[in-house]
This record gives C-alpha cells, structure tokens and sequence, in this order.
C-alpha cells in the first residue's frame, strides 16, 4: 500500500468528536451511558487505524468521508448494543439435556418463580417472626415442608449440595477420621472431589474396599478411636457394572449403631419421587435413606428436585442443631430468593400428580412420547414456513436425551429432535452463530446436522427458535 493511499485512508478517518456529534449517536447517547459510546468509538477508530496502517483495511478510492462516518456509526451502534447487553442472558436449551449445568440446571415451576418475584420485589419476613414480632429464622418456612415431606427430625438449607457436605463434616468429624469407600470418591462437578471437600472440613479421609468392590467388613476394619463417622457417597453421576459390591446404608447404619458412629448419606441429585414408573433407571429416593437409619442425608436442591440451587441437610435435630451454630453456617446461608423458589417448589411436592405436571425437570423426565412427536412435527412446519429449502433441508427423526447434572448417568431418554443440515455454512458455524443470537440458541453438531431436542424446548419457544434460526442462517 502506498504511502499516499494510507494517508488519505487515515485522513477519511472521522474524529472522536465528529462521530459523537452525529445525530444517530446522539439519540444513541440519550438510553446508554456516554462512557459506554465513548470507550465504542475509540476502540472502533483505534482499530481502524490499526488496520490500514497494517494494510489489513483496504478502503475504496473513490470512497467518501460521509460514507465512511456512516460505517463507524454503524459499527459503534453495534459495539454499544452488545456491550450493554446483559452477560447473564435467556438460552433457549435445544440440546436435550434437561438438567445441563452450563445453562443453569432445573427450571423454577410457576408458583417458584411468583414466589422470587414476589420476595424480590417487596420487603419480607425473612428473618421476623409474624406472630411475635420478634426476629426469627430464615430457616423455617423450609424446615416444616422438610420435615413432613421426609420424615426427619430436622432440616437445613445452604447454598448448595458441596456446601452442605463441608458443613456437615466441619461440624461432625473436624480433625478426626471419616471412613469411606474407594469406589465412591467422586467428582462433584468443577473439578471438585469429594477428598478435597473432606480435606477443606478439616476431617481426614481414611479410604476403605476397592474401586468396585468394599464390604462391610472393609469399615468394621478401619475403626479405631479417631474415627468420626461413617460416610456413603450415592454415585449418582457415574456407575459401575459387572463385577461390584457396594456396602449399603443399611449396612452402614447396623455398623455405626455396634460402634456408636453416626452415618452421613450423600444423596447427591436426591429425588422426592420415585420415578421408575416412567421408564427411568430405579433411584432411591430421599424417603427411603433415610429410612434405613443414617444420621445425617444431604442432597441438592436444582437437580432431581427441580427447584433453585440449594444443599439440602436432614437427619437427627442432635447433629442439626450443632450445624446451625456452626459459623461456617452463615457463610454458606441461602439468600431470600433461594428460600422463596425452595419453599414454592416443596409445596408442589404435597400433591405428587401435580409436581409432576408443574415442575419443569419432572415435567421434561416424564413427558410422552407423542406430545415430543407432536411438538417435533410443529417446529418443522414453522421452520418451513421461515425457511427457504435451498438454504437448509430439515427433517423430523427420533433421538435420545439425557438427564444431565450429574443425575441418571445410564438414562437414555427416547425423543423427538428436529435435524437441520445447512447448505452454505457448516453445522459448527451454525451453532456458533446461534450462540451470539438474542436469544442464544444451543443445541447439539452430530455428523455435520445441528440437532434440535424438543424435549428441552418449550411449546412457546418454537416460533422463537424457527426465527433465531432463519436470522442465522442468513
């Protein structure tokens, strides 16, 4: 590039000043913050600058500087509108995972998310007693719904399931010994590991059995006198088949009662609900531990449940009571969000059939076949109606879900799934693309087809899919 092109080009250059003074950012400079526009502006020219001094921006000879304003006002238009976009912002989920971590776990049902805008909005009796006008516990509207939904003697709320673990060994085996089998040192998501838990609590781990295969024997060997408490870890985000022996609560509890050693349960992804009946893998439900007799169950609050985040803590008041004063327990409180969308959800539980029809996550594990046919059928036909066949062809096939969240690892969920092959762009760039959309859109890539699961999306997003599609594709 010659040295007298760059030097028009960089001439053709607006100023900082002579874009801020257009009537287009002006209006711009009326609903967004001027440090917003100004950080846009100076950016866009700087990078702009940049590029033809590189010879990276090539400009138009006969280009003029009006046409040139006219880009940078675009482009700042652009810059602004993503810069002051939320960065917590609507996905529609078409991957067929229902409880996916990266796109917030379970959804709140109705009466959860009345409940939050309600508390949101407005002042609360959150720590105040109404009857007596004294203060009172944020842990009460929870502990009621516990206790009678469950049968424990006692419940505690924290923040979320890793958080109620750390409580419970902080409180029960600080410094002492927590035996528990090999097999069961899990993963918990984020890289976090039930040793490193453990070791954060201040319990020392004592590992007992093999990967696959620990015996009751394995713990009564273990005891000694700095042993603390006998703990069972649910694996509920992996398992393992064949040749295995897992030692069961029950076992637990019979050996910690000839010990005088409390239990302690993690569930993980508990479940109120048995939901064998619907054709999912058979898991205990947190009614029937604690049936068997452990001290202590914590389980969280965003998977199988399906309400906000939360790590839910139930067993005897004795261990309870001592939680509740342990200082850790502030740190890791729920918030009045939290105790509102948690309460909601627990009272849909009071009548099984409707918690199944009104909460998402048990709506999405159970829904039929047909009504997944159906709602595949319908987004085809919109899509149809958006799209041009010659820019993609799309078909209605059957395909499999997942639960996700670390829940029912061998669930293979039978569903209905739009399949959409591109014609000009790959299916990797379509889901790219559909990622920086308003609203983002995430589905799955197999096999050069982006994959749209209709177990995850709802009736009312159809239209809203269809339309970030067709945008998309052009």
């Amino acid at each position: 590039m010659s040295e007298n092109y760059m030097g028009k080009s960089l001439r053709l250059l607006p100023s900082v000043d002579e874009v801020l003074r257009d009537g287009r950012v002006t209006e711009m400079l009326e609903n967004h913050p001027r440090i917003v526009i100004l950080e846009a502006v100076r950016a866009i020219l700087t990078d702009k600058r940049k590029g033809i001094l590189s010879g990276a921006v090539k400009m138009r000879q006969d280009i003029k500087k009006e046409e040139y304003l006219d880009m940078i006002v675009e482009t700042t238009a652009a810059a602004v509108k993503r810069s002051v976009q939320p960065n917590l912002r609507r996905v529609i989920n078409a991957t067929g995972v229902i409880l996916h971590t990266n796109l917030g776990r379970a959804l709140l049902s109705k009466r959860a998310r009345e409940a939050v805008n309600i508390v949101a909005s407005n002042y609360s009796n959150l720590e105040l007693d109404l009857k007596t006008g004294r203060r009172g516990s944020r842990y009460a509207a929870l502990e009621n719904l516990l206790t009678s939904l469950t049968g424990a003697e006692d419940a505690l709320v924290v923040n979320n399931n890793a958080a109620a673990v750390l409580l419970a060994l902080s409180t029960a085996a600080r410094e002492r010994e927590v035996i528990v089998s090999r097999g069961q040192l899990v993963e918990i998501g984020g890289s976090f590991r039930i040793p490193e838990v453990m070791a954060q609590s201040g319990a020392k781990l004592v590992e007992v059995g093999a990967t696959n295969k620990t015996h009751p024997e394995d713990y009564r060997k273990a005891i000694c006198g700095e042993t603390a408490m006998l703990l069972h870890v649910h694996t509920s985000n992996y398992r393992i088949i064949g040749f295995t022996r897992e030692t069961t609560v029950s076992e637990l509890v019979e050996i910690g009662r000839e010990y005088n050693l409390p239990v302690m349960s993690d569930l993980g992804s508990g479940s109120l609900l048995d939901l064998s009946r619907f054709g999912l893998p058979r898991e205990p439900t947190v009614q029937e531990v604690l049936g068997a007799g452990p001290d202590i169950v914590t389980f969280s609050g965003d998977k199988l449940l399906g309400g906000p985040q939360a790590g839910i803590i139930l067993g005897r008041r004795t261990y309870i009571e001592k939680m509740k004063k342990n200082p850790l327990t502030r740190a890791v409180r729920i918030d009045k969000m939290t105790v509102a969308a948690l309460e909601a959800t627990l009272r849909e539980y009071q009548d099984e059939d409707k918690a199944i029809r009104e909460i998402p996550t048990l709506q999405m594990l159970t829904i039929n076949q047909e009504i997944l046919k159906k709602r595949a059928y319908n987004l085809e036909s919109i899509l149809q109606s958006v799209l041009d066949k010659t820019i993609a062809e799309f078909a209605v096939e059957k395909g499999v879900s997942a639960v996700g969240g670390g829940a029912m690892p061998t669930a293979e969920l039978l569903t209905a799934v739009v399949v959409l092959s591109p014609r000009n762009i790959s299916a990797g760039e379509l889901q790219a693309t559909l990622r920086h959309g308003d609203p983002a859109v995430m589905g799955r890539v197999q096999e050069d087809r982006f994959i749209m699961d209709c177990r995850t999306i709802g009736d009312t997003e159809l239209q809203l899919l269809a339309e970030a599609v067709a945008q998309a594709l052009k």
